[in-house]
This record gives C-alpha cells, sequence and structure tokens, in this order.
C-alpha cells in the first residue's frame, strides 16, 4: 500500500479512538434512542444529503432487510430515496421542504428522525427537525465540527470530533452499524 493510504487509515483509526475515548455517554444515549423505538414498533425516519443521504438509505435496508442475522423486519424509511416526491416538493414548495413534507406525512409519536450532517448547517435537514419536534418525534442527530444549527434543536447529537466530512461520515456509519447490530442482538 502507498503510504498515503497507510496515513489516510491511521488517520481514521486515531478519529475512531477518539471518538470512543470521549463520546462514551454521547453514543450509548444515541443506541437507547433507537433501541426504545425500535422496542416500541416506532419508524427510523433517516435523512442526509449527499454522502449522508447515501447513508440515510444504507442504514434503512440494514434495520428492514437484516445487518448480521437474519430476524423481523424493523420499519425505517430513507427520506432521501423517492426522486418523484423530491422532486415534486422541491420544484413546488422549495428543496427546503424535502425531508420536513415527509416527516409531517410519514411521522408520528413514537418515530425518530435520525439526521446525519456534517456541518449541522442544511436548510433541509434543520426544517425537517422543527417539523419532527412540532409533531413530538424525537430527533437524533449525527454530525461533526460544532453541531452548527442541528446541534440546537436535536433532541441528542452525537458530535464526531473532526473537521473532515468524510472521516465524520466513516465514523458515523461505524457508530450506527455499532447501534444496528446492538439492537439486532437485543430484540
Amino acid at each position: 500500500m502507498s503510504r498515503r493510504v497507510v496515513e489516510g487509515l491511521r488517520d481514521l483509526a486515531e478519529l475512531a479512538q477518539r471518538t470512543a475515548d470521549t463520546l462514551d455517554v454521547s453514543l450509548a444515549k444515541a443506541l437507547e434512542m433507537v433501541r426504545q423505538t425500535v422496542q416500541r414498533g416506532g419508524t427510523l425516519l433517516f435523512c442526509g444529503n449527499g454522502g449522508s443521504a447515501a447513508d440515510a438509505q444504507h442504514l434503512a435496508a440494514e434495520y428492514v432487510a437484516r445487518y448480521m442475522r437474519t430476524r423481523r423486519a424493523y420499519p425505517a424509511i430513507a427520506l432521501t430515496t423517492d426522486s418523484s416526491l423530491l422532486t415534486a416538493v422541491g420544484n413546488d414548495l422549495g428543496f427546503d421542504e424535502i425531508f420536513a413534507r415527509q416527516v409531517e406525512a410519514h411521522g408520528r409519536k413514537g418515530d425518530l428522525l435520525i439526521i446525519h450532517s456534517t456541518s449541522g448547517n442544511s436548510p433541509n435537514v434543520l426544517r425537517a427537525a422543527e417539523v419532527a419536534r412540532s409533531l413530538d418525534i424525537p430527533v437524533l442527530a449525527f454530525a461533526a465540527r460544532d453541531g452548527g444549527a442541528l446541534a440546537r434543536l436535536a433532541d441528542h447529537i452525537v458530535i464526531i470530533p473532526t473537521e473532515r466530512t468524510d472521516r465524520a461520515q466513516e465514523i458515523h456509519m461505524c457508530v450506527q452499524h455499532l447501534i444496528c447490530e446492538i439492537v439486532e442482538e437485543e430484540l
């Protein structure tokens, strides 16, 4: 492997270690929010932009299909995947409403909105959080840097201690996979 690849892997490993060392209480709270939602039969609603949109889709699939073992399907929806709906809302109501409108349509008390946003400042995820809170749906967020405006809107936010978007997304996925694995083992 090239030196750069090795350095990148070491950088990721150091960030994972720093996250484990400093966010154990925060990660436990995130796990508990997901565990309680799945346990009571609520739906996990995932959203994000760009790479975080892909992560939302990936995670919803893990909960509905299976992760490590075959078990009952857990209700989960990626709010990032319906191109007709996204473009209709974007065109008719504005891009800032693409997730909020879906939270309004699908979200119910007992559900959980899970937002991935490394900046924490994307207007469309902020609007989704606002709508979720108005419907008494808790908001769990995964961010980086200082968490942005999302830190004030989320019921709980896991802020990965990095300025790098790619590294934050890699750790978000690792953490979310571990949460899914634990939930799958326990329920």
